[in-house]
């Protein structure tokens, strides 16, 4: 019998819509717990991921430029507190005679080489700068860092010691400051009252070989003298002995022993009764001795 009819099953099954995409893309398989990561280009990132992406940049934008300027502000700093060369001044307007800037400007380099680091300001010494300056020149008191007057040059004010009495020893000239220090380059007007040494000590510049008392005592004797009226134009020290002091008055030209172991003050009063007492009598002695306290010995 003759079979007009295929089977059902042998008809070929119609290719569905979307089988050719099935095909190509076979089916993937996850394990559980997997994270899964999606593959976005930079267009198609999202607004807040670009903003979060921005501000990464500039923050490490803003890190650079702020130490930049950290390394230039530093730099600067070494640089503008560094001293390569030295001005001296001296704002002293009593002085007589202007400083020799080039001899001191000369001292405080020898200083600065000998200390390299006090080159930058911040590590300078100035008290030790200033023994060092004073060592070579007794003449200055004080060495002082002003301020920086250019690129790597400092200012420096140099303070010089002012006389109270002029010192002469041996045909030469000395001077002494309030602190008994000797000295022999004078910047100021030549003090009125001249030391004159008899006593056989040695003096060297820069050392006090007398005492500081004797020269103390020196410095009030005639303070206290002006002010009862009488001027101490030279003040001796005697042969043999460095605790006697022999003054010479110019208005009555008279000459007063006083010992440094007594108050000046007690002998300038016992000084000035005795003046006072000769000359209301019209006459005056060669000398008076006023050591002794509530004596005054004369001739």
């Amino acid at each position: 019998m003759m079979k007009f009819f295929k089977k059902k099953t042998d008809i070929p099954r119609r290719r569905l819509e979307g089988d050719s995409k099935t095909a190509a893309s076979p089916i993937r398989q996850f394990k559980r717990s997997q994270t899964l990561v999606a593959s976005v280009s930079d267009d198609a990132k999202s607004p807040r991921i670009q903003v979060h992406h921005l501000v990464n940049k500039r923050r490490r934008l803003t890190s650079i430029l702020l130490v930049t300027i950290l390394a230039i502000l530093s730099l600067w700093f070494l640089i503008g507190n560094f001293t390569a060369t030295v001005s001296v001044s001296s704002s002293d307007t009593t002085m007589a005679v202007p400083i020799e800037t080039a001899k001191y400007q000369a001292i405080i380099q020898d200083y600065l080489r000998a200390n390299p680091l006090s080159r930058f300001n911040f590590f300078l010494n100035q008290s030790d700068m200033t023994n060092f300056a004073s060592d070579i020149a007794p003449e200055i008191e004080n060495v002082v860092q002003k301020s920086m007057i250019g690129i790597g040059v400092t200012d420096f004010n140099v303070k010089m010691r002012s006389p109270v009495a002029g010192w002469e020893i041996n045909g030469k000239q000395y001077y002494v400051d309030a602190s008994g220090i000797p000295f022999e380059t004078n910047y100021f007007s030549s003090p009125e009252v001249k030391i004159i040494d008899n006593s056989g000590a040695s003096l060297q510049a820069g050392e006090a070989s007398v005492s500081r008392r004797f020269l103390g005592f020196v410095g009030l004797v005639v303070s206290l003298a002006r002010s009862s009226g009488y001027t101490v134009t030279q003040a001796v020290l005697p042969i043999n002995t460095t605790r006697q002091l022999d003054i010479t008055l110019r208005d009555v030209n008279l000459l007063v022993k006083m010992s440094i172991d007594r108050p000046a003050g007690e002998q300038v009063e016992d000084m000035s009764r005795a003046v006072k007492y000769f000359e209301s009598h019209g006459k005056m002695p060669s000398y008076i001795d006023v050591r002794v306290s509530g004596k005054a010995f004369y001739i």
